[in-house]
């Protein structure tokens, strides 16, 4: 199992966030050996956010070898041309180490911000899939669809990777999202506070199972588990107020659920959670630390780390 981190975009406890801040944290990563760096995407959110793509930009230069991700980004909020020219860039700049991890969002006000409506989501995100492969090829062929076309136009300069970068897409593990991810995408992002280990293997399976029903590689269709939140302590009492204070209360759910289901505790617990999912088939996990992120990088790898080496080897 690999993992990768998220970079530290939000506003937790009111700190404002600074480009030290992530050019530390990017560069810890880098030489602890995380393979992933991830941004996400969200417009509004209860708390402040750092705008994903700018983030992932401006740390570029500080990223070594890593993989850098979009866990998701949302291109029907920023329209999919623009989001093609973006991720072109980044990926052009990175010299091809961009994964492009795409989905439709789940907040209504993100949808009302930009003036599009909540319920095309779906349909919309299936138009910006093939809109944005379409300006990356840059080929003669264009896409038209209900929503977007690209005839008439050509986004230069193209991608490093070619036809351009894989794409992933986000699905929380519903029959229709599963189809979606095996007939669009490259790959499959699962959501850490979403699913469960046994959710995940049950999803997986049937991920796989419409891949091959399509006639594609199965071996060579990969996964991950993004928003993985993450807090490694001895310290019970300091669990529970970083699951109690924080979490539950940014993302509105219950304590428990969350607590039952994301690696926040000890060492040895956090390593069960973890080592459930790489038996139900998960190859990469992104975590998102929610508090001292850069002594959390330091910790996983310490304490962490070892204990799942030692059972997976």
């Amino acid at each position: 199992m690999e993992f990768g981190v998220h970079l530290p975009l939000i506003s937790i406890a009111g700190e404002q966030r600074s480009l030290d801040d992530l050019l530390e944290f990017t560069e810890a990563a880098r030489d602890l050996g995380y393979t992933h760096l991830c941004a996400n995407d969200h417009l509004v959110f209860s708390r402040p956010w750092l705008d994903g793509p700018t983030a992932l930009t401006a740390v570029l230069a500080h990223s070594g070898q890593m993989t850098l991700a979009t866990t998701v980004t949302v291109p029907v909020l920023r329209g999919p041309a623009a989001t093609a020219k973006i991720l072109a860039a980044i990926d052009l700049l990175s010299g091809g180490r961009l994964v492009v991890g795409l989905g439709p969002g789940s907040s209504p006000r993100d949808y009302e911000l930009v003036g599009v409506r909540f319920e095309e989501r779906w349909k919309r995100l299936d138009e910006a899939v093939e809109t944005l492969r379409a300006y990356w090829r840059a080929d003669d062929v264009a896409f038209e669809g209900a929503f977007y076309s690209t005839a008439g136009f050509t986004l230069a300069p193209a991608p490093a990777q070619r036809p351009g970068p894989p794409i992933w897409i986000g699905s929380w593990g519903s029959a229709p999202g599963l189809r979606r991810v095996a007939r669009l995408a490259d790959g499959w992002l699962a959501s850490g506070y979403n699913t469960t280990p046994e959710l995940f293997a049950r999803a997986w399976k049937d991920v796989q199972a419409e891949v091959a029903a399509r006639g594609r590689d199965v071996a060579g269709f990969p996964n991950g588990i993004a928003t993985m939140w993450s807090y490694v302590t001895e310290d019970r009492a300091r669990a529970d107020a970083v699951l109690a204070d924080v979490l539950a209360p940014m993302l509105n759910r219950p304590v428990e659920q969350l607590r039952a289901i994301l690696p926040i505790g000890s060492a040895k617990e956090c390593a069960e959670k973890l080592l459930a999912y790489a038996r139900a088939g998960a190859q990469r996990v992104f975590l998102w630390p929610l508090a001292d992120e850069r002594a959390q990088l330091e910790v996983f790898r310490e304490r962490v780390v070892p204990l799942l080496d030692g059972e997976l080897a």
